[in-house]
């Protein structure tokens, strides 16, 4: 078959329901951004003054995935250029998800500045402190304030503890004419308090906005908003919207979550040649995109994760409910990881491994106390949905599972 029939029905296929796909992507930037004037105001307030070349404070963004951080950011980033007309500041951006050591984020910082390519840093080869001396240079040869925002900036930290910021914490140090600011934006309200040592913490000196969850009347705004554009009149049945805005916001106000919805609704009712979008697509939509998410969750686990993830799969239960304990689970990660040839980790390693879990929502796990005899954790039975992703591992692919499909947790067994 020819890529040209492969593709001919879509391309000869009217679109009739969606007008404008990209505007229901996640990473569109509109031209306004609905019920964020206040956090947008305060952002706008600190960094004006670098309009004038002078310093602004640093500034940590804090809130749930989904509060249109990023976005504001982005936008303020744009506005900012707009009203420089004295090229007096600059605003750099980096992803700490994507781009995630101390050398890949002065590297990727350096990179934007620098235009000439024969000056250009390489992707390896040199010290953090090569690239931390020559950043140095350029930044001041440009003679300006650069706001460098870290985007996601606890992921660097938990890989790499916090050797980028005491580099551009120290920069200004260094710098004659011109002056660093950061922007750093997490998740993790506690991360400053928590994460940072004292020394960095004051180095910081960062001045803290929260932006809290959306309401499922301001995600309705955002949705019908994005909505007048993306699709053609009548397209979505009266429900479709309120309906996406409820399921985001139980999901803690994400307005990510809520366009994934509109977006992967739309799209089914498309292929179906449906004349509307209606609350049933929105119901196969919020499966499929659940599911998606538990698969990439399970998928990204370490190796020794999903061996203590089997384990408690592959626990006999000896309660009705079908919960395990640590102990029990810990006797089974010691066969399974026998059998397979991988390091047997101590019973607290293991726990935490379990702890992890349990914070990433795979596994429910509650602490049992028996008094003085002590306590354990009591783990509920996984769901069916993770264990056909975790069966379909590469690393269990010579594993039989033949017996836990007969509804039970069973014994572990390596196939010959």
């Amino acid at each position: 078959m020819t890529a040209d029939s492969l593709f001919k029905k879509y391309l000869e296929k009217k679109n009739r329901l969606i007008k404008d796909r990209k505007i229901l992507d996640k990473e569109y930037l509109p031209d306004q951004l609905l019920h964020r004037d206040n956090e947008i105001g305060e952002i706008v307030d600190i960094i004006a003054p670098s309009l004038g070349r002078n310093k602004p404070s640093n500034i940590l963004i804090i809130g749930q995935t989904g509060t249109g951080k990023t976005a504001v950011v982005k936008y303020i980033g744009k506005e900012l250029e707009k009203a420089d007309k004295g090229n007096n500041c600059r605003s750099i951006y980096v992803n700490c998800e994507v781009v995630d050591t101390p050398y890949s984020i002065l590297y990727n910082i350096a990179n934007q500045i620098i235009t000439d390519p024969n000056r250009k840093i390489p992707f390896t080869g040199w010290s953090l402190e090569k690239i931390f001396n020559e950043l140095s240079v350029y930044i001041d040869e440009e003679d300006k304030i650069f706001l460098i925002v870290l985007d996601e900036i606890d992921m660097s930290f938990r890989k790499n503890g916090d050797d980028i910021f005491y580099y551009l914490t120290t920069i200004n140090e260094m710098l004659k004419k011109s002056r660093v600011s950061i922007i750093g934006i997490t998740n993790n309200s506690m991360f400053a308090e928590k994460m940072l040592t004292p020394k960095i913490r004051s180095r910081l000196g960062e001045e803290k906005i929260v932006f809290p969850p959306y309401t499922p009347e301001q995600l309705i705004d955002i949705l019908r908003d994005r909505a007048k554009y993306a699709f053609y009149p009548d397209a979505l049945d009266e429900a479709v919207i309120p309906y996406c805005a409820a399921i985001a916001a139980q999901a803690s106000g994400d307005a990510r979550k809520a366009l994934d919805v509109l977006r992967v609704s739309a799209d089914a009712a498309e292929r179906n040649d449906d004349l509307k979008v209606t609350t049933a697509h929105v119901d196969y939509a919020r499966q499929k995109l659940e599911l998606d998410a538990v698969y990439e969750v399970v998928k990204n686990l370490t190796e020794q994760s999903k061996l203590v993830l089997m384990s408690i799969i592959k626990t006999e239960s000896g309660s009705d409910s079908g919960s395990v304990t640590t102990g029990n689970v810990y006797s089974t990660y010691v066969k399974i990881s026998s059998a397979m040839g991988y390091n047997v980790l101590t019973q607290r390693m293991v726990a935490n491994f379990i702890s992890e879990l349990d914070m990433l929502g795979i596994i429910t796990a509650r602490v049992k106390s028996f008094g003085r005899q002590g306590r354990t954790k009591e783990i509920e039975k996984v769901s069916e949905n993770i264990v056909d992703i975790l069966e379909r591992d590469e690393i269990f692919n010579n594993t039989n599972f033949n017996a836990f499909r007969k509804g039970k947790q069973t014994q572990f067994n390596v196939d010959s």
